[in-house]
This record gives structure tokens, sequence and C-alpha cells, in this order.
């Protein structure tokens, strides 16, 4: 069993996979998909796949208020086909508030090159939404 994180985009959607014990979160990819939902659905399949995935987190835009932003109506319409498509996998939504701004100063401590932050921004994210997951659920 492992657990997936998913920073659902417009164009490109960052990827974290668990460890066997669903211990660790760690970066896989980010899927560019450029809003073909098909391409994103299918790479997801063969992950899940792969990975022998049994739950899936996806990251919730919610505001610094706790209100849901314009982009969770996106994600829920994601979600939702991500349960049609994967209908033996857990499909769980968690806030997502602040993994990006967590994923840049990640990315500034670590000097990672100004060009190369918009290709991991979103896979760093994913592994912050799913550590957060993992740590509400020890």
């Amino acid at each position: 069993m492992r657990i997936l994180g998913i920073d659902y985009g417009d164009s490109r959607v960052g990827i974290a996979i668990t460890d066997p014990l669903c211990i660790i979160a760690q970066g896989l990819e980010t899927i560019k998909y450029n809003g073909n939902d098909k391409i994103l659905l299918n790479r997801l399949e063969d992950i899940i796949n792969e990975y022998d995935v049994d739950v899936v987190v996806v990251g919730m835009p919610i505001n610094l208020k706790g209100e849901e932003t314009k982009r969770a109506e996106l994600t829920h319409k994601f979600i939702h086909k991500l349960k049609c498509r994967f209908p033996k996998v857990s499909i769980v939504a968690m806030d997502e508030r602040l993994t990006t701004v967590e994923a840049h100063r990640t990315m500034n401590d670590l000097n990672i090159d100004k060009r190369k932050k918009k290709d991991i921004v979103d896979t760093i994210s994913a592994v912050y939404i799913l550590e957060k997951y993992i740590n509400m659920n020890k």
C-alpha cells in the first residue's frame, strides 16, 4: 500500500509518493498535461498501478481565511473524475494552504536555479501536501 499526493494545477500536476510503509513522502514527477485530462488520467493510472496506490491525497486550494478559492471548484471536479476512474482507490482532499510558499522557500534555501523552479515547484508542493496527510494520520 502506498499513498499518492497530488498538487493539481491548470497545466502541471505535481506528484509525490510514500515509501511502502507510508512513513516518508518523496517527489515523483511533474505531469505536464496542458489541460488535457486524458493525458493526466492515463499517467495517473500508470502511477497508481505501478506503485500499488490505495489512497490519493489531492491538495484543495483554501485561502488564509479557511475558505475555498475559485480554483477549488475545478479541484472538486478533478476529484470527481478520479473517483469515477479509480473506484477502488480512496480519494481524499487535503488543505494545501501555503504549500507552494513552502516549496519556494525550500527551493530558495537549496539555491535551485530560477529556471528550474517552474519544473519542480508542483512536485515539492505535492510532497508537502502528502507529508501533511501522513502527519495527520499517524
